[in-house]
């Protein structure tokens, strides 16, 4: 099984798969108290990069050693399947409607501990589908059965479908596209997230340009970079740039 469209898995050492796993690190720091194991993952609108940031967080999270799966609830435009290039004839929407049994969608990825629940055969009714009781029966099966469970949903502010899961989950995260979202869509996604009560981790700026690298691009890669003379000149470049040498 080929997942080369995930950058947590073709280029574990590379500045954005090194985001990710801040990220990972912020969600499990972000509180003592109550456990984050479900997370709701949005934007304001489609093609901010939503699906991409929640294959890559799961990544992050089975390889530091959580039982992880994520969910594709974006029953409209499910994307999951293709990131992970998987199989998406039965998914989700078939496992509600009693048409396939759990262990006949789930499909385990050659990441080991994280499996993908893809969106399955797109109902008429996917709202009502998301807010049915076998749904929020369904979550609860799957806190007994995974350490961190994540709910890749459509855009806040297209359909509902991310506030309805919103009431079953820890938290969410909102992807907000660099130079493309407007400020007022974001805010409005977030609006409409708190008015069903939902806790807003944070907000993961997407998209963004990291073709000039500064400061932390140097350190980057001096921390990671390849060994020999081409590291050596520009480490010395680091050092240099703070009066170390």
């Amino acid at each position: 099984m080929a997942v080369s469209n995930i950058i947590t898995i073709k280029d574990p050492r590379s500045p954005v798969s090194e985001a990710y796993r801040t990220l990972r690190t912020n969600i499990q720091f972000s509180s003592f108290d109550n456990k984050i194991q479900t997370i709701v993952i949005t934007s304001s609108g489609p093609s901010e990069g939503k699906s991409t940031t929640a294959a890559n967080l799961a990544v992050t999270m089975a390889q530091a050693g959580y039982k992880t799966i994520i969910v594709d609830c974006d029953q409209r435009k499910p994307n999951l399947h293709k990131l992970f290039k998987i199989s998406n004839q039965a998914g989700l929407s078939d496992f509600l409607i009693g048409e396939a049994g759990f262990e006949d969608v789930v499909q385990k990825t050659e990441v080991e501990d994280l499996y993908v629940l893809p969106a399955g055969t797109r109902p008429p009714n996917p709202a009502e589908l998301l807010a049915s009781v076998r749904m929020e029966k369904f979550i609860e099966y799957l806190k007994q059965q995974f350490d961190c469970i994540i709910f890749d949903t459509p855009p806040v502010i297209v359909v509902t479908d991310a506030q309805i899961l919103s009431k079953y989950a820890d938290g969410s995260l909102l992807v907000v596209s660099s130079g493309e979202t407007e400020r007022d869509a974001a805010a409005r996604a977030k609006e409409l997230l708190e008015k069903v009560n939902s806790r807003i981790l944070g907000v993961v700026l997407n998209k963004l340009d990291t073709s000039r690298k500064g400061y932390y691009g140097n350190y980057y890669y001096y921390y990671y970079g390849s060994e020999g003379e081409k590291k050596g000149r520009r480490r010395r470049g680091v050092f240099k740039r703070f009066g170390k040498r």
